[in-house]
């Protein structure tokens, strides 16, 4: 496990766990949810996973260039492929400080996609900055995708604030109900703060405008997610029981690969790469109400 310091703020990651983290803090206050520390829990029971070559559902596989290309079920319990084999694979850390590391997995593979990826976690008394790279290191053009998946505490008091333009309709198979981003139901438009919807939610949010507050009370310690690369969003928490919740900004919606356009997706060829970025401030108030 590596460990960053910076003032107050502290954060693990678990190279052998897909780079991800396992626990970030202000103090002894968490800023995302902790890791059970329980490996046979999984990925998903950290506290921030990587996603690539892709993020979130593919329908089995996509057409590119004359080619079909077929993707396997990659988690037990999920019938389609989910975020790509990043957060599954063990990587190798590079470079070190007190307060960064570098990190780099050499040889992703997922169906067609071969690639490498590196990230750059870089600590301060303020915020976390993640930058993620993939290059793709095979012979084929193909489409990439990227993002991060923090899991945040959630309470009775989490409120957030976001904008954006539009949203995809989840079906049963979590993929999108509709081939199209549609308007936002007031239920769903974050514009002015509010708290979390009671029941089941994930759905992607078209048009996201790279910023994020969320406030978790007064007793805790409110978050900005933000980034200058992504522009799609998911927002997931399975119910208002739930001790946690996920803000994913991601490069595409689910199931990119066989919508029209391929909204958010980048054709890498050989040796081209995709950048992207996120950072996660805290101790930033809100100045607009709900």
């Amino acid at each position: 496990m590596i460990q960053l310091a910076a003032g107050q703020a502290r954060v693990e990651i678990l190279p052998e766990m897909g780079a991800g983290l396992a626990r970030l803090w202000l103090g002894d206050r968490p800023l995302l949810r902790p890791w059970s520390g329980i490996k046979a829990d999984g990925p998903f029971a950290l506290a921030m996973n990587l996603l690539a070559p892709f993020s979130n559902r593919i329908a089995g596989g996509f057409h590119h260039d004359g080619s079909d290309y077929a993707l396997p079920p990659n988690l037990p319990g999920e019938p389609l492929p989910i975020h790509g084999d990043a957060f599954q694979r063990r990587w190798l850390v590079t470079e070190q400080t007190d307060n960064s590391v570098a990190l780099q997995l050499p040889d992703g593979s997922f169906g067609p996609f071969r690639y490498g990826a590196a990230v750059r976690y870089r600590l301060d008394e303020h915020g976390l900055a993640a930058r993620l790279e993939l290059t793709n290191l095979g012979v084929m053009a193909l489409p990439f995708g990227a993002g991060f998946h923090p899991w945040f505490p959630r309470s009775s008091q989490t409120q957030i604030r976001f904008d954006a333009s539009g949203y995809w309709p989840e079906n049963a198979q979590h993929l999108p109900a509709t081939r199209a981003a549609v308007a936002l139901p007031p239920d769903l438009d974050f514009a002015g703060r509010r708290g979390l919807p009671h029941g089941w939610i994930n759905v992607g949010f078209a048009g996201w405008t790279g910023q994020t507050q969320i406030d978790q009370g007064p007793d805790a310690v409110s978050v900005r997610v933000s980034s200058d690369d992504l522009h799609t969003a998911m927002l997931y928490s399975p119910s208002a029981g739930a001790d946690f919740f996920c803000f994913e900004p991601v490069s595409h919606p689910v199931n990119a690969h066989n919508l029209p356009g391929r909204p958010g997706l980048v054709t890498l060829a050989g040796s081209d790469s995709l950048n992207v970025g996120m950072r996660l401030d805290w101790g930033l108030s809100d100045d607009r109400s709900a």
